[in-house]
Formats: C-alpha cells, structure tokens, sequence
C-alpha cells in the first residue's frame, strides 16, 4: 500500500470509529437519560439551564452553538487544525443523531431507578467520548476544555468534567420548580461518566513501583531489564533481624505488566519477598511526559534558537 492511500485509510479508519463513538454517546441520551428525566452536564446542560433562566428568551440552540464556536476557535489555535475539522464534524453527526437515533432506535432502558439509569448512561456516554478522544475528536464544550487542559497540565480528563458539570448540574436549584432529586440523579450521571473517562482513557498508564527482596538479585534483574525492557535500580540494604546485607531491587512498571513481573521473579526465586505500591504519576522516558509552563517555554527558545540559526 503506497503512503497515499495509507493515510486515506487511516483517515478512514478514525472517522469510522469516532461515527461508532457518537453513535454510542448519543444512544446513552436517547435511551438511558432523556427518556428518564435526567438532567445531564456538558454545554448541553448549560444551554438549558440558560433558556431556564431567561424564561426561554435565549432558546437552547443559540447557547450550544455560541459555546461551541468559541470553544472550537480555541481548539484550533491551541490543539491544531486537524483536531478543529474533527470537533466540527462531531458536533454537527451529534446532532444529527441526537434527532434521528430514537427513530433508528427506538429501544428505551426499561430499569425503572433514574439512579441505575444515570449509572449506565453515564458509562455508556464515557465509552463513546473515549473512543472519540483515542481518535483526537471531540464533541465540543467541555470536550474542548478538557483536551486543552491536559495539553498544558497534567489533569485527568474525567476531572475537568466532574467539576466543569458539578457546577452545571448543581445550578439546576437556583431554577423555580426544580428539587434535590433533580440535581442528584444528574450528578450520578456525572460522576459515572467521568469516572468512566478516566477508567477507561488512562487505565493502562496507571503505574506501580515494586521493591524485590531476593537473593538471585542479578539474574531477576537482567531477566526485567531484557524481557520487559524496564529499569531496574538495585540499593544497599540490610535485614535487621539477621543484619546481614542485601540488595533490593526497585522497578517501576505499568500496572498491566505486573504479572508479567511476578512470573518473572517467581521462576528465578520462588521464596522473593515482593512489595507493590500504586503510584500516581511518572514521568520520564517509557512512562508520562511532564507537562507544564516550563515545557512551553523550552520549545520556544528551542524555536527560537532555530530560526537564528537559519538566519545566520
């Protein structure tokens, strides 16, 4: 296959996935929340609750479509051309289906609960924006946010939704005629949803740091090193009851490999003493890259220094 129509099938190929991704977030809406009376977040939320408060002077299409073109606008000066057509393509299929799809698929959850209900809308919802994102689209408003959040921070996605639609649902009390109840089957929505995002999205970046005691240290060692291709750091260590000194070996791993690790030692030395603890971020070669103010700043003098260069 020549490099054209490579890149025509992989273009292909992500838009197919990000149609499937849609179709499945839009099934969370026609047949597990709206059916139910469930309230959501998104920009979707905040546009009804501004016709609520307007008495529906500002209709709810107005609000969406203003939100989103800004947000859109920032998207393509921050996350790229490519990122902006993909976002505008999902917005415009979401709301197509968003009209169609209870037509197409006129099934509704028959679970009575609104609190079930919200639980599995709110995953089902999680799944198709995964999909989405895995393929650098969006279906816009806090979508947006999100992704370019997590281009300069290291924040969870799931995050940015959570306190983005907490504000959004939690607004619903300042509106005549609405109760607790309301707010409270949104927020199982929510909390569903953006657990379910950053379950999903980050679950296999999620590391562990492991410390082996064992006296075949060496050959554990090269079999981590040579097999799984991670680094291992050996420390001066000492057994107070025997005090006789040891090396303990620390290796950091993704939690997947984790098995792998355990095979591993258990076929060298059977009777190693193994101690496993999550950690919450890393970064550096083979794990995160750390994100922040000061990586701008580098790829700007980087920049920078280029373009002297290129002039001199």
């Amino acid at each position: 296959m020549n490099p054209a129509a490579k890149k025509i099938f992989i273009t292909l190929k992500e838009y197919l996935i990000i149609s499937l991704g849609l179709a499945l977030y839009c099934f969370s809406w026609t047949s597990f929340l709206i059916p139910k009376g469930i309230v959501g977040g998104a920009v979707p939320g905040l546009a009804t609750f501004v016709n609520y408060a307007t008495g529906g002077l500002i209709p709810v299409s107005v609000t969406y479509l203003s939100i989103n073109v800004i947000l859109i606008i920032l998207g393509f000066l921050i996350l790229g051309r490519g990122f902006g057509f993909k976002t505008i393509y999902c917005i415009l299929l979401n709301t197509v289906l968003l009209q169609v799809l209870p037509d197409l698929i006129p099934w509704v959850s028959p679970v009575e609960e609104k609190f079930l209900n919200g639980l599995l809308g709110g995953f089902i919802g999680a799944i198709g924006i995964v999909m989405i994102f895995n393929q650098g689209g969006s279906t816009g408003g806090t979508d947006i946010v999100a992704l370019i959040l997590s281009k300069f921070r290291e924040i969870s996605p799931g995050r940015v939704y959570l306190f983005c639609d907490l504000v959004i649902v939690g607004s619903v009390l300042l509106l005549p005629g609405k109760t607790l109840s309301d707010v409270v089957y949104g927020y199982m929505q929510v909390i569903a949803f953006s657990q379910g995002v950053d379950l999903l999205l980050t679950g296999n970046k999620q590391s562990v740091q492991i410390m082996i005691f064992s006296e075949k240290y060496q050959e554990i060692a090269d079999a981590l090193i040579n097999q799984l291709k991670r680094g291992v750091t050996a420390f001066e260590g000492i057994g107070w009851y025997t005090q006789q000194a040891h090396k303990v070996l620390v290796v950091i791993a993704r939690k997947h490999q984790l098995n792998d690790v355990n095979k591993i030692v258990k076929n060298i030395d059977r009777s190693a003493f193994m101690s496993v603890t999550p950690t919450m971020s890393v970064y550096g070669r083979g794990f995160d890259e750390l994100k922040g103010p000061e990586k701008i700043e580098w790829k700007r003098n980087r920049k920078q220094k280029q373009n002297e260069s290129l002039q001199s």
